[in-house]
């Protein structure tokens, strides 16, 4: 195990895969754990990251983020391909998974923690970890599985009622999913907030019975890749400040959309953004 920065305090941590993949412009940096660590700092935290790095990437961006990495041969890497009928997505390599062993006692006290698992590197256990932390979800790696040729397919979630009935809040998509609608409404039965994305449509939320819907500003996508861990950080961010999930995601949703008109981790929130979106839903 190694650490790239010192280990300071921190306010958010992130605990998930970095990950390398594969585009047709060559490999780059990527994961949950690269784009919500990025969103988090840019809104003014200090923030962390556990993870499994095999280092065949410059770290870019990420070269100033504190990082305990557990030592992998090989990073977890992903391959998109996009045909007519959507994207087919492949995971080539696994890293090691991650435990609370890993974690330094300062990092322990985080006032947000988001549990990021993109390939079910996360122990789910780590939900009960945190006790005075805001627990935040990006449950797509516990949402998938692959074959013997490493295509991603929809998998069953086993602890899903445990995972979510502790946590402060979650997002997900409705590509996670597939499209079930029956498995939206049985997550949002367990957890107290959940955030669902809907790509250029925006995005719903339930909150105690109710549930209310927004629409993503339009704008001219490049890559929505990463657009789903920027909402993330900008909604489990404004849950911590404001407990309130309505204004958290009129504000992820307009800071996701500016995402999408960058490539990559290009997309990160720039502080003019995050000005502007502030003044937007405020």
């Amino acid at each position: 195990m190694f650490s790239l920065a010192p280990l300071e305090p921190i306010d958010y941590l992130v605990i998930g895969h970095l990950t390398r993949d594969l585009t047709p412009s060559g490999p780059r940096l990527g994961g949950t754990a690269a784009y919500a660590t990025l969103t988090a700092k840019a809104l003014g935290l200090r923030v962390g990251v556990v993870t499994s790095w095999g280092a065949e990437l410059p770290l870019g961006p990420m070269r100033q983020i504190p990082i305990i990495s557990y030592p992998a041969e090989i990073s977890t890497t992903f391959e998109n391909i996009y045909t007519a009928d959507g994207r087919v997505q492949f995971l080539h390599h696994v890293a090691p998974q991650l435990d609370y062993h890993l974690i330094t006692e300062s990092w322990r006290q985080a006032q947000i923690v988001h549990l990021g698992p993109v390939a079910q590197e996360v122990e789910p256990g780590l939900v009960r970890r945190f006790p005075t932390a805001l627990i935040g979800l990006t449950p797509q790696g516990w949402l998938r599985a692959w074959d013997n040729t490493g295509r991603v397919q929809p998998a069953e979630w086993p602890e899903a009622s445990f995972t979510l009935q502790q946590a402060g809040a979650a997002v997900t998509s409705v590509e996670d999913v597939n499209g079930d609608e029956a498995r939206i409404e049985e997550m949002a039965a367990y957890c107290r907030v959940l955030a669902v994305t809907e790509n250029r449509l925006g995005a719903r939320v339930y909150w105690n019975g109710d549930v209310r819907r927004y629409r993503a500003p339009q704008v001219d996508e490049v890559d929505a890749t990463g657009a789903g861990d920027i909402f993330a950080a900008a909604f489990f961010t404004r849950m911590y400040l404001t407990r309130d999930p309505w204004e958290s995601c009129r504000f992820a949703n307009q800071l996701a959309a500016h995402s999408v008109t960058r490539p990559g981790l290009e997309g990160i929130p720039t502080p003019q953004e995050v000005e502007e979106c502030l003044v937007e839903v405020l």
